[in-house]
């Protein structure tokens, strides 16, 4: 009607109504719709509408023309703004769905378990978004769907998350991928809804790491009663943690979007258990063992690309350490075996380590690894420059003989036997002696005997065997020869190590290894599976051997890592960490310091009692002093 008057009497809008400054007819004829028909029909519309969507969100076909229409009157009737829509309707009808939703969630977290209940959730929300986009106004999708997500998810969430039977341990133990992605859909429209399902994934996160630990435990506890000894090796063990972490990684990636959230909840989680040892050896030794077992020849037999896989996979592993540095040593340690015994599987394989281990600690951390493979590259020049030194020198010798030049600084500490040498190996030691004096004469050259190796050539009666021995093995089955070849009849314990001029523990292991084992080549009298200082030893007047080249393998001399090494190394850590921060701030509180020493230290966790006596030593030699004015406070001393 407004319409069809502004029509007629369009002259008189167009000259009459401006010349005087009147509103125009169309404003005047809403204005007077307003406050004669609008005003008075207002209520019982808005009810009427809302009555028909309760009708639609419980599945009847309504009018939706003639709601849209209905919306498109509440808006003229602000005549340029939505306060009248606002005020008239928008508010009754999120009252209306506050009191709607209320009402059916309730009956739905009565009858639903909670894949049921995020189904008809995320069912609702749909719906609302349709509704608005097809006879609401736009401004009303914001608010609508807030109070929705309020009524249906906030409310209801921790009952959600908790409901026996169907909550979200349920879904993350039964692996619901489809639920748990709709859940985080659902409920990540707020960070503050996403927090109490990222702990709840953390807690179980931690739980199922725990429960690995705790069979790994069993499995020991198992092994102890049967007699077995526990070893530095589990790769079952490693290999659960890895599928574990590769499980819930792809969890957090696929179905949690990557959320901070979660990936702080995955990180926190492993932290917890990854740290948590059991048996005699730490996860960080079982990690690095594995590493070597993947890495040395006759080890893991694995394709180059599932090799490349499992090693990535470990370093992820092994960032949740917090005592990196105790990994960093042993690792270094099995490093230093398989490169001088020749043992590693593939140079590729090893840098490749070392590169994802520097990518996430940093060069200080590798650069010992890395000059070891740096010994052993410059090492093939010094072999070529030997060879060329004695040939030149006797052109008709016959020495069949190398050594590999280690930088002391790069290698772990081993321990240097005075070993008194049979003739033939000390011709080659003084051949090496003074080529290296020829080209180093102001450095000291070092004997490592417990890391060489040789081949020993032993004949029982008309077969030879080649016997592929350690040095310190050679050495001991060289002095069971005369002279003019014949073996000797027979030598005590105390006999022999007299002759080699070693521990009585290192003589042990040697002859352990040689008259113990599965190869014997020597005979000990009397017979028993331990050496003792009254036994009596000559060489077997039998042996034999499938194969002509026997292995005959010796306890290790050195332990995996040197705990007293790692221990300096962190006191050392520890005072650079404190005079650094010092010299920054000159003047600092004892708790404040202690705080930024352990930000500072990213290999390993120090326990506060340790910084407070590194700080005290620190005090002793004049680094630091306590200051007379301000208790628990310390002061730089330039």
């Amino acid at each position: 009607m407004n319409k069809w008057m502004q029509r007629f009497f369009m002259y008189l809008d167009r000259y009459y109504v401006k010349h005087h400054s009147l509103p125009p007819l169309s404003k005047a004829g809403l204005k007077h719709f307003k406050a004669l028909i609008f005003d008075e029909v207002k209520v019982d519309v808005t009810n009427a509408m809302l009555d028909l969507i309760n009708q639609e969100r419980d599945g009847a076909q309504v009018d939706r023309s003639l709601l849209k229409n209905c919306v498109l009157l509440y808006e003229a009737m602000g005549m340029g703004c939505l306060d009248a829509y606002t005020m008239d309707f928008e508010d009754k009808l999120l009252e209306c769905t506050i009191e709607y939703y209320a009402r059916k969630s309730s009956e739905w977290i009565e009858s639903d378990g909670t894949p049921a209940y995020l189904i008809k959730a995320e069912t609702a929300i749909e719906a609302e978004k349709a509704r608005v986009s097809q006879y609401l106004n736009v401004a009303t999708e914001g608010r609508l769907l807030g109070v929705v997500e309020t009524e249906i998810l906030a409310k209801r969430e921790t009952v959600l998350l908790e409901k026996e039977g169907s909550g979200l341990r349920v879904l993350l133990t039964n692996d619901s991928h489809e639920d748990l992605g709709r859940m985080y859909s659902l409920f990540s429209k707020k960070d503050e809804w996403l927090v109490p399902i990222a702990n709840i994934v953390k807690a179980h996160i931690a739980h199922m790491g725990h429960e690995c630990v705790n069979r790994r435990e069993a499995k020991i506890s198992e092994a102890e009663a049967a007699g077995n000894k526990e070893k530095n090796e589990d790769a079952d063990f490693v290999k659960e943690l890895l599928a574990l972490h590769d499980k819930y990684t792809l969890m957090v990636e696929k179905q949690f979007g990557s959320n901070s959230l979660f990936q702080k909840a995955l990180k926190d989680a492993f932290t917890d258990f990854i740290n948590r040892d059991v048996g005699k050896f730490t996860n960080a030794e079982l990690m690095s063992s594995f590493c070597d077992r993947l890495l040395r020849t006759g080890g893991e037999k694995l394709s180059d690309e599932d090799t490349e896989q499992f090693l990535e996979k470990t370093v992820q592993l092994f960032s949740y350490l917090v005592d990196k540095d105790l990994f960093a040593e042993i690792y270094r340690n099995q490093l230093a075996k398989r490169l001088l015994n020749q043992r590693s599987a593939s140079d590729e394989h090893e840098k490749l380590v070392i590169t994802k281990l520097k990518q996430r600690c940093g060069s200080q951390f590798t650069s010992k690894m890395e000059g070891m493979l740096s010994d052993l590259s410059i090492g093939v020049d010094h072999a070529v420059d030997f060879k060329e030194f004695y040939t030149k020198k006797d052109p008709t010798s016959n020495l069949d003989f190398s050594t590999q030049m280690l930088t002391t600084g790069y290698w772990p500490s081993y321990t240097s036997y005075e070993v008194n040498l049979p003739p033939s190996i000390q011709r080659c030691v003084s051949v090496f002696t003074d080529y290296y004096m020829e080209k180093n004469s102001k450095r000291r050259l070092t004997w490592v005997w417990g890391l060489g190796g040789a081949t020993v050539r032993g004949t029982w009666g008309s077969k030879g065997y080649d016997l592929q021995v350690t040095t310190l093995q050679a050495i001991a089955i060289m002095g069971f020869n005369s002279d003019n070849g014949a073996p000797v009849n027979g030598e005590g314990f105390e006999v022999i190590r007299e002759r080699l001029n070693l521990p009585e523990e290192t003589v042990k292991r040697i002859l352990h290894s040689l008259a113990c084992g599965k190869n014997k080549v020597l005979e000990k009298d009397p017979k028993s599976s331990s050496i003792k200082p009254t036994d009596t030893f000559k060489p077997a007047t039998k042996f034999s051997s499938k194969m002509i080249k026997v292995r005959i393998p010796m306890a290790s001399l050195d332990e995996s890592h040197n705990a007293k090494r790692v221990e300096e190394d962190r006191t050392v850590a520890i005072e650079a960490a404190v005079v650094r921060i010092m010299k920054a701030r000159k003047v600092l509180l004892h708790q404040q310091l202690v705080s930024e020493v352990l930000a500072q230290l990213s290999f390993f966790k120090p326990n506060p009692k340790l910084i407070k006596r590194r700080i005290e030593a620190l005090i002793d030699r004049e680094y630091l002093e306590r200051d007379p004015d301000v208790a628990n406070s310390y002061k730089y001393l330039a």
